[in-house]
């Protein structure tokens, strides 16, 4: 039944929504807090959101800032629905995402015109000049949304992190956010179309400074952002990150409080 909802939502709001934030692109509509780049994506997120009966916890949220502030988001990654509800929670941002999304008809140049960068993942020179792109509309003061493990995983424990993200990061001397979302997979898990009501909590962690940093602190603030993310996965959900795992987990959704990590 969600998943049915889900999809007529979709096919109701993409096109038109699409269709509106492309004819303002075209005619150079100047972008403004709360303008139709604004909010167009986050009504149709938070309709997806809805439509799959999905309720989210925010913890930290005054770490989110108000669209207005320079800041690079990383976050895991393990379903279709973590973007949903970042996209729903953040009052402004933009998404670094494979190329193939941007491709898609309708839906395509309505991403490229709020500000999503696509990305050639198997092209490294090409991944490089997207990161650059992206450092420079948050140099600008948009906000980006990157999931440095590259892609969804099947388990919670975090994989490797790309670098791309970190010299994104270092190259807009921002600050980085690491962000935790828990509860997506038993939603809507890597490899199944059908979506599940649930709980999601999104972990807003503090901020980490990239002043000063160049590109040959990329691994250190990787290794700085992964950490904090996967302590605070076993601390308060007993996720044991494992060397590299991307296995298949049995989901549970967790009850936690508004914990302060």
């Amino acid at each position: 039944m969600r998943t049915l909802l889900a999809a007529l939502v979709a096919l109701a709001l993409t096109p038109p929504f699409a269709a509106l934030v492309s004819l303002a692109a075209a005619l150079r509509v100047p972008e403004r807090p709360g303008g139709v780049y604004w909010w167009v994506p986050r009504v149709w997120t938070r309709a997806l959101v809805w439509a799959g009966g999905v309720t989210v916890r925010v913890h930290d949220g005054d770490r989110m800032g108000d669209g207005r502030d320079a800041r690079v988001f990383a976050s895991n990654h393990v379903s279709w629905y973590d973007v949903f509800v970042l996209a729903a929670t953040l009052p402004r941002y933009a998404f670094v995402a494979k190329a193939e999304l941007l491709r898609i008809p309708i839906f395509g140049p309505g991403a490229r015109a709020v500000g999503t960068v696509p990305i050639e993942r198997d092209n490294r020179k090409s991944a490089f000049a997207s990161y650059e792109t992206a450092a420079a509309q948050v140099r600008g003061g948009r906000p980006i949304i990157v999931f440095p493990e590259g892609t969804r995983g099947r388990a919670y424990p975090l994989r490797p992190f790309k670098k791309g993200p970190f010299v994104l990061a270092i190259a807009a001397q921002v600050p980085i956010i690491p962000v935790v979302v828990y509860g997506t997979m038993a939603i809507m898990p890597k490899g199944e179309w059908r979506i599940r009501p649930g709980v999601v909590d999104v972990h807003f962690l503090e901020p980490i400074p990239t002043a000063g940093l160049t590109y040959e602190d990329r691994d250190t603030l990787s290794a700085t952002v992964h950490d904090r993310m996967a302590e605070v996965l076993e601390r308060l959900y007993g996720v044991a990150n494992t060397a590299a795992a991307d296995v298949a987990a049995p989901s549970a959704t967790a009850t936690t409080p508004n914990v302060r990590v």
